[in-house]
């Protein structure tokens, strides 16, 4: 594939992003500490869903739109904002509560599609990922790209944002991590939830009207 170049750098530079930590990752890691494996990788799966809508939406031009519509970004960071606080706020609310282990096996097909909505929507509320993706397409992408090397790039991104994402869910569902939550949990939930509403806050104070 003459394309592989472009191919290649574009993966490097996405997944320098994708592994560093944000809101997905303390939302994955939150998700696999406090249900089970299914959920944490359920979640990743919808990490990896939101990435897809971010590759193809960069393919279609969202850095030439964002730039072209300034507002759009303005509404991107209000709406994302919003959301990963008032995530946040629900974390942090839910700190002092105990962890009721015997009611998540109950609906598990519920809990899963639960999680992978979680993934989802936490994932493409973030419009610092997009504004990555957008410039990364942008910088890298070749002049005249096929369907073939369109659908690869995309299949990667998903495969790439899901494995990293599993990666972590696996890790921290394990016994040694899931005991630790479980005996610091109201910590851990209290830290966790003012991350995402210090970045939500973050977000927010960058919107300049």
């Amino acid at each position: 594939m003459q394309d592989l170049p472009h191919l290649l750098a574009i993966l490097a530079a996405l997944t320098v992003g994708i592994v560093s930590p944000g809101p997905s990752f303390v939302m994955v890691a939150r998700t696999a500490l406090s249900t089970s494996r299914r959920e944490g990788v359920a979640a990743a799966f919808g990490m990896g869903a939101g990435g897809v809508v971010f590759a193809v939406a960069a393919l279609l031009g969202l850095h030439a739109l964002l730039l072209a519509v300034p507002s759009l970004y303005l509404g991107l960071k209000l709406v994302g904002g919003l959301y990963l606080a008032f995530l946040g706020y629900r974390i942090w609310r839910a700190a002092q509560r105990p962890l009721r282990l015997g009611n998540l096996a109950e609906h598990p097909a519920t809990r899963t599609r639960l999680a992978l909505a979680l993934g989802f929507t936490t994932q493409i509320s973030n419009p610092k990922t997009a504004i990555v993706y957008a410039s990364v397409f942008a910088a890298f992408l070749p002049a005249e790209q096929s369907l073939t090397f369109d659908l690869a790039l995309v299949t990667l991104i998903f495969l790439i944002e899901v494995g990293w994402y599993s990666l972590v869910a696996l890790a921290l569902a394990s016994e040694r991590p899931r005991s630790a939550y479980l005996r610091y949990k109201s910590w851990i939930d209290r830290l966790a939830g003012g991350v995402m509403i210090a970045l939500g806050l973050k977000l927010l104070s960058a919107a300049h009207f």
